[in-house]
């Protein structure tokens, strides 16, 4: 497993996962999406034009401060979670193996322990030295734009969702799908869920971007933005200056699908909400949440917040 820091895999037989997950599904539920944020990476944490890649085992998770953050932010709550891989819809669930084989740890914000048998493969992020956990196995996804969309939750908050629909919580993880219904995907509420979205191929970049524009006119970066998806998952975004990944001081949100997604802004140091234009209509002043509606994703797109700081 080399010298790196690796996530431990457990020699315990699925029994024994089974057990564990049962005492962790006493944690009571989350009544909202766990701070911090997720993104998909390259295996050493770095990140991807348009979050466009070449290929599916190309895909990792990563957690902790988002590109871009500044170092004062906070990762993912402590604690144990669940990953899936769905079609933008979340109709589809595209992960091959029982939810015990996607479960990670998050200690001090960052991925840090698989606690399955069957783990998945890992990376180190070179930024914060954190784990980052393949996504394979998953299916090829329906979407003709070759959309894929990947979640996180809380094991609670997943035993839960699945008791919903019919699955015993001592069973909860060790199937592929719960079922789904209305807005629980296979488990995963969006209002308890982070998600992010990705394109395996060939694909025209689809972006929501938001921009912080302080009083002298620049703008600025290390800036927070929270994009709640179609399911009502929420994730958060940073502004950033990364031209490589073609970053001009925006906070990316890519890959994304058809539908009404929302852009939060909120008063954080460095930004007082002045006025706020989603692609160049006024959308209010001060704080707020705005809708931004994607009918297209079959050209290249980019779709733009524009908060000026007071």
């Amino acid at each position: 497993m080399s010298g790196q820091r690796r996530w431990i895999r457990t020699a315990a037989c699925l029994a024994t996962a089974t057990v564990l997950v049962g005492a962790w599904s006493m944690v009571p539920a989350q009544a909202a999406a766990p701070s911090g944020a997720i993104f998909t990476t390259l295996a050493d944490g770095s990140a991807v034009n348009f979050n466009n890649y070449a290929s599916k085992g190309d895909v990792y998770l990563d957690g902790g401060p988002g590109p871009g953050a500044p170092a004062t932010a906070a990762g993912l709550d402590d604690g144990v979670y669940v990953f899936q891989v769905t079609d933008p819809s979340g109709k589809t669930l595209l992960s091959q193996d029982p939810a015990v084989c996607r479960l990670v740890r998050v200690i001090d914000g960052l991925f840090t322990v698989i606690v399955s048998p069957c783990s998945h493969a890992t990376g180190i992020d070179v930024d914060h030295g954190a784990e980052t956990v393949q996504l394979m196995p998953y299916a090829d996804t329906p979407n003709p734009g070759g959309e894929y969309k990947v979640w996180i939750t809380s094991v609670s908050d997943f035993v839960t969702g699945c008791l919903a629909l019919g699955v015993p919580t001592d069973q909860a993880v060790n199937v592929a799908d719960c079922g789904i219904s209305g807005g629980n995907k296979h488990g995963f509420v969006g209002g308890a869920s982070k998600t992010d979205n990705f394109k395996v191929g060939e694909h025209v970049p689809v972006e929501i971007d938001t921009r912080f524009r302080g009083p002298d006119g620049n703008w600025i970066d290390g800036l927070a933005a929270v994009w709640t998806d179609t399911h009502g998952a929420t994730n958060r975004k940073w502004s950033q200056f990364a031209p490589s990944l073609m970053a001009f001081h925006e906070a990316h949100v890519e890959a994304v699908e058809k539908g009404t997604h929302h852009i939060t802004v909120a008063d954080q140091p460095g930004c007082t909400i002045g006025a706020v234009t989603v692609d160049g209509r006024a959308a209010g002043f001060g704080a707020r949440t705005v809708e931004v509606t994607v009918r297209n994703t079959n050209k290249a797109l980019t779709l733009r917040v524009d908060v000026d700081c007071t």
